[in-house]
């Protein structure tokens, strides 16, 4: 950590890019800052406390900094390591629950469900009840949970949707299959990441993602032994579970031939699984870049959507991946949309993983400034290639801007896609 914390030269081009350090305007908050707190503890100068802990705490992890580092600072590796140093640290040095510090309920939603997709799976079931038989209205209605976290994380709960094979189609299956076959003439066989959270609550985007690939002559395969991308884990200074869930997907993924690539539908997924599943055989791809250079879009015919789509571009995709200009190709693939971007995509949705739970007044203040912008944008249509922040988003439109659609890119083009005769 200290090898790498001391090449940070403290030239600030990072503050303006930082959200924290814009909302509280405290050095400490700021990667600078930061990064001369952990290069303090690493040496010793500095006490690991609770005001380093909060500090460490309240970063975001967006990594706009890293964009524009002219020495190019790891510092999403420091803030890892940060947090797992305090993790393991031998007694608790924030009082209250956060990303570093979790209660016994959320380490076991993490590691006993989360982290066990079988497990998770199970809910499908639950929620598909709990929508259904009006008692989420009923809590929603009359506050029942108060302003608990488990009431921030009910709130981000979109409508379930089932597994199926086209976007329009109305028969359901009630599970995965292992392998999609590509219709006509195939053009390659890849491999779908599915993710935890978005096997319950993001079916729509897989199941559009299957549908378009295997349009365009893709096979796609679906390992049933995939697991958690570990993101959540990491973040969390938990690197021992990260490391093991990532030695599960890579095999999981490893045990199959003749795959071009692994396809990811969120970004927070696709940065994890680049950065620190280095075991995989086979390169790990976002959907909008695989898409916008895959072979067969000449047997497709995509139906015009005269309304404007405004384009929320994702931490992830835009500071790690660096693929923040396909889902603009692939949606302009679409006659008649217009397509902008969201005014303030330099800036984190708030969302961060588990973030709005553990620093909801931060997040809030910045999830309000995307509202605002997508009010005043005009747009009929939201696309984000983010499972958290789609989720986010889409929490606080249902409340102030219903009319806004909130979708990720692949699923706003399948509703277009036929096959040509």
């Amino acid at each position: 950590m200290l090898a790498e914390a001391d090449r940070c030269v403290a030239c600030g081009l990072c503050l303006p890019q930082c959200p924290t350090y814009r909302i509280t305007m405290s050095e400490a908050d700021s990667p600078r800052g930061r990064i001369a707190l952990m290069s303090g503890v690493a040496s010793g100068r500095i006490p690991m406390n609770e005001c380093f802990a909060l500090h460490i705490d309240r970063c975001l992890t967006c990594r706009a900094c890293e964009a524009v580092c002219p020495n190019h600072v790891a510092y999403g590796s420091l803030i890892n390591d940060a947090r797992t140093m305090l993790a393991e640290s031998p007694s608790p040095l924030l009082k209250n629950e956060s990303i570093i510090r979790k209660s016994w309920s959320r380490v076991l939603i993490e590691n006993e469900l989360i982290a066990k997709p079988n497990r998770f799976d199970t809910l499908r079931s639950f929620l598909h009840f709990y929508q259904g038989s009006g008692l989420q209205k009923l809590l929603r209605k009359y506050n029942l949970l108060g302003k608990t976290k488990l009431a921030l994380l009910e709130a981000q709960l979109p409508d379930v949707d089932t597994l199926r094979f086209a976007p329009n189609e109305k028969n359901s299956i009630k599970s995965w299959r292992t392998i999609y076959p590509a219709t006509g003439k195939v053009h390659g066989e890849v491999g779908l990441f599915l993710g935890c959270v978005a096997r319950i609550t993001d079916t729509t985007t897989l199941n559009a993602t299957i549908f378009t690939l295997n349009c365009l002559g893709y096979t796609v395969h679906v390992p049933l032994t995939q697991t958690c991308c570990g993101a959540i884990h990491q973040h969390g200074g938990d690197k021992r579970t990260a490391a093991y869930l990532a030695k599960q997907n890579a095999a999981a993924f490893n045990e199959l031939n003749n795959l071009q690539v692994i396809i990811t539908t969120a970004s927070g997924c696709g940065t994890q699984l680049t950065e620190h599943c280095s075991d995989l055989s086979v390169k790990v791809i976002d959907i909008n870049e695989f898409l916008v250079t895959a072979e067969g879009w000449e047997r497709l015919t995509v139906a015009p959507l005269p309304y404007k789509v405004a384009v929320h571009d994702p931490c992830t995709l835009r500071n790690v991946l660096r693929g923040e200009k396909h889902p603009y190709t692939l949606l302009k693939l679409i006659p008649g949309a217009h397509v902008v971007p969201l005014p303030g995509n330099d800036q984190c949705c708030g969302a961060a993983g588990t973030y709005f739970l553990d620093q909801p007044e931060m997040s809030r203040t910045l999830l309000n400034d995307k509202i605002a912008a997508l009010s005043n944008s005009g747009a009929q249509y939201l696309a984000t290639s983010n499972l958290g922040c789609a989720m986010y988003i889409a929490s606080a439109l249902r409340g102030t801007e219903p009319k806004i659609k909130s979708m990720h890119p692949v699923t706003l083009l399948a509703r277009q896609i036929s096959m040509r005769p």
